[in-house]
């Protein structure tokens, strides 16, 4: 048997990279410049949010208002305000009508109507106007600049835009933003973070450049996906984030490794083969961990969660495959080059010789118990705010206050009562004719029913409009063609369908409304088909398919990751330890974005807008990434211990040994992650920043208190149990 074949397929498969470096180089740099031709297009071809929870009684109903009674199917609305005007009087109502002629020609405007929703306060320095368009949600955002371009506000005045296509149009436009923000901030330190690391400029950059041609090769290829399918428009920050942060780490550990074997290997194929050998195959493993988490989150039935699926598989692999074709080519190529172009040479010398990790190790190992149960206090007691956690679905909140769809909604939400603004809409379909008698007694009977409900102040359908006659007084005016004209022009009812809207007691964001709306949905309804929509119906939608698929992500991800760990360590306990620390890190990190997004805590030091809750997204997020990047600390800590352990048998001094090779390596790759996902923190898209706060967060407490304390106490308090697997396993 060939040397090559004893050691392995990792250490053929770096003898092959390196005998074939320049191939692989060419070919890398031509895949960067076509996928990079099309990755800064990616923000402008995605135009959905991800949120509509497809399929449900909610988007059914959101169809039958748009096909069946012919509600707009993308709108805007203009909020003008002025400190001098009363935009209440008959007057100025007619100057601001007026001044919307020149959009009135535009062909795709279906209607302008003044917003007649309940007021909450007197305050006359505010009015509203409704633009309906004739355009689906793409073509809206496509003609959304000539839109805007003719809305002009009128003398005195000032109008700011919301409405869907005017908060997707600023997503839009932040998310081009805050990728060139990222990288200005971002990479530039990385890059002086990476210098101290490694103490040279080649060593330093080509972590960079694999974290670079990662994000890049994913967006690219997300371009030609999202021409054929809708993918969210949070999704490509998510990948630059995820990209940067695990390519650059990956490859961190990568030139670390050859550094190390270009001491020991006589030629730099063999220090190439041995490196992919011991950190390639560790990445392997890592980079699969991480893509199981990403995975998970498929159990979510919704298009963000699957946007971000695929974008986090993808990127993953990608960082992967690159660590382990184009860096090990580049680092064939420069050989011992790769220690030349030193920078700060002194203090490389004193990090070389320091002694730290080691009395770190052995200090944590002399008080297990107590170091144990100390840090595992502090990270419950970070998990606390958790049960206070507020979920809601984002919308213009998304954006900072500077953005004007952003100024538009709040100024809506103050003046107007939002429970008139957003109230249940429940569309009926009848067997036959709305309009005939045994439809009518249907409807009218089904009215009363939610009228009655204590959640609910008033009910509105083409039954109480006509004044909530008897059903045969009602049946005898439908006759009338201009009546139905006229009921059909309110969209009330059309054809074989109708509307009923209910106005709730309680905010429709609150839980008093999502229980309404559950109770709604248990009422019977006759002969009718019944489906309530509506912003409160959607969010409850929403929860539901993630209270529904929560459990089994979770536990997916965990047995999953267990098994990953369990061949890879050959131990049964240390993945059950991993994946306990896991939940700590990851309830601890979820815990500090509570306390930031929702309860305000330090929010204006971080320029972050608390608005009171956390994105319903954000904990499956937050808990399929940071499960999946712990797990490289893991992987790359354990590896090394177990190395020495199988060289010398003594638990112990492993342990010691392992963290002393691999504990400045991981806090410096904590520190580049850090540092790169800490650059998204001052981004515009709030969901992006609560990402980023959680992150950092869960990174900083997983190569600290995790991996430096907790874990190497474990290994003292377990002593051989850590590395007891079955006989069959063995």
């Amino acid at each position: 048997m060939s040397e090559a074949r004893k050691k392995g397929f990792f250490w053929s498969w770096g003898l092959s990279i390196h005998r074939n470096r320049w191939i692989i180089v060419l070919v890398c740099a031509a895949l960067f410049f076509g996928f990079g031709l099309y990755a800064r297009k990616v923000p402008e071809l995605l135009k959905d949010n991800g949120f509509a929870p497809r399929g449900s009684d909610s988007d059914h109903g959101y169809t039958l208002l748009q096909d069946k009674l012919g509600f707009a199917s993308s709108a805007i609305t203009l909020v003008y305000t002025s400190d001098t005007l009363d935009l209440t009087s008959r007057r100025e109502i007619s100057v601001i009508l007026s001044s919307l002629d020149e959009l009135r020609k535009l062909p795709y405007v279906s209607n302008v109507k003044l917003n007649e929703t309940p007021r909450l306060t007197q305050r006359s320095g505010i009015q509203s106007v409704h633009i309906e368009l004739a355009l689906g949600k793409t073509e809206a955002l496509n003609n959304y600049p000539e839109l805007r371009d003719r809305i002009r506000a009128p003398a005195g005045m000032e109008v700011f835009v919301d409405g869907p296509t005017a908060i997707m149009y600023d997503i839009q436009q932040a998310t081009k933003k805050d990728l060139s923000k990222s990288e200005m901030l971002g990479l530039p330190v990385a890059l002086v973070v990476l210098i101290l690391i490694f103490g040279t400029l080649w060593a330093a950059i080509l972590p960079l450049i694999v974290g670079v041609m990662s994000v890049t090769v994913t967006l690219g290829a997300s371009y030609f996906i999202a021409e054929k399918y809708s993918l969210s428009n949070f999704m490509p920050n998510m990948v630059t984030m995820i990209g940067l942060a695990i390519g650059i780490d990956y490859a961190l550990f990568v030139v670390s490794r050859f550094r190390e074997e270009l001491v020991r290997q006589r030629a730099v194929s063999t220090a190439v083969a041995a490196t992919c050998r011991k950190a390639g195959k560790s990445i392997f493993f890592s980079g699969f961990a991480v893509l199981i988490s990403m995975l998970g989150m498929l159990f979510i039935d919704l298009p963000v969660m699957r946007a971000f699926c695929l974008g986090g598989v993808l990127v993953v692999l990608a960082s992967v495959l690159l660590s382990n074709t184009l860096l090990l080519a580049l680092l064939g190529i420069l050989g011992h080059k790769i220690n030349s172009l030193a920078l700060f040479p002194a203090l490389q010398r004193r990090r070389r010789n320091s002694t730290a990790w080691e009395r770190i190790a052995f200090t944590v190992m002399k008080r297990p118990v107590f170091l144990v149960l100390l840090m595992s206090g502090i990270l419950i007691l970070l998990m606390l705010p958790i049960g206070g956690m507020k979920l809601g679905v984002p919308n213009a909140e998304v954006l900072p206050p500077a953005y004007e769809s952003r100024q538009g909604s709040d100024l809506l939400k103050q003046t107007y009562d939002s429970r008139e603004a957003n109230p249940i809409q429940i569309v009926v379909e009848a067997p036959g004719s709305i309009w005939g008698i045994e439809a009518v007694r249907e409807v009218q009977a089904y009215s009363e029913q939610i009228r009655a409900h204590s959640g609910i102040t008033s009910v509105r359908s083409y039954i109480t409009v006509l004044g909530n006659r008897s059903p045969d007084q009602t049946a005898a005016m439908l006759q009338n063609d201009s009546i139905k004209r006229q009921l059909e022009g309110q969209k009330l009812a059309k054809g074989n369908a109708a509307l009923i809207v209910a106005v709730p007691k309680s905010d429709p964001e609150s839980a008093e409304t999502a229980g309404l709306i559950r109770e709604l949905r248990g009422f019977d309804s006759g002969g009718l088909h019944s489906y309530i929509t509506g912003v409160a119906a959607n969010r409850v939608d929403i929860m539901d398919r993630i209270d529904r698929g929560l459990p089994t992500m979770a536990g997916f991800v965990m047995a999953i990751t267990y098994l990953v760990l369990f061949v890879a360590f050959k131990s049964v306990l240390l993945p059950l330890k991993a994946v306990m620390m896991n939940v700590l890190s990851l309830g601890a990190s979820m815990g500090i974005v509570v306390i930031v997004f929702q309860n305000g805590l330090m929010a204006n030091v971080l320029h972050i807008t608390s608005i009171g809750y956390v994105s319903i997204v954000l904990p499956v997020t937050i808990f399929c990434v940071v499960f999946g990047i712990s797990m490289d600390y893991e992987v790359f800590l354990i590896s090394r211990i177990k190395e020495e352990y199988e060289r010398t048998g003594d638990n112990e001094q492993s342990t010691a040994v392992g963290l002393t090779k691999t504990g400045g390596l991981i806090t410096s790759a904590a520190l580049i992650l850090i540092v790169v996902v800490g650059s998204f923190v001052f981004s515009d898209i709030e969901i992006t920043k609560a990402l980023g706060v959680g992150l950092f967060s869960a990174i900083f407490i997983d190569a600290t208190f995790i991996r430096v304390i907790v874990v190497p106490a474990l290994m003292k308090l377990l002593g051989r149990a850590n590395w007891w697997v079955p006989f069959w396993n063995r």
